[in-house]
C-alpha cells in the first residue's frame, strides 16, 4: 500500500497505471483530456506548436498518475499483489 492517495489502479500486465478509481483520478484525468483536445483545436495548423504544448501536459499527467497509483508503478506480471 502507498502512503498517499490512490487515484489510479495499477495495470495488472506491465508497467503503469491502470483506469481512475476515484473521483480525484477521473477529475484529473477528465482535466487532462479537456486540456488536450483544446491544445490539439487550438493549434491543428501547427503541429510543433502542438507537440510543444503536449508534451509537458502529458509529462505533468504522468507524475500525477505515477505518484498516486495504488503500489507504484512498477512491472507487473498479472499476479494479484
Amino acid at each position: 500500500m502507498s502512503e498517499g492517495p490512490e487515484w489510479f489502479a495499477p495495470r495488472r500486465y506491465g508497467y503503469g497505471a491502470g483506469p481512475p478509481i476515484s473521483w480525484q483520478g477521473w477529475a484529473v484525468t477528465l482535466a487532462f483530456a479537456t486540456l488536450a483536445v483544446g491544445a490539439g483545436l487550438r493549434f491543428h495548423d501547427r503541429p510543433y506548436q502542438a507537440v510543444a504544448a503536449l508534451i509537458p501536459l502529458i509529462a505533468v499527467f504522468m507524475v500525477i498518475a505515477a505518484k498516486t497509483t495504488r503500489g507504484g508503478w512498477r512491472w507487473r506480471w498479472g499476479d494479484d499483489d
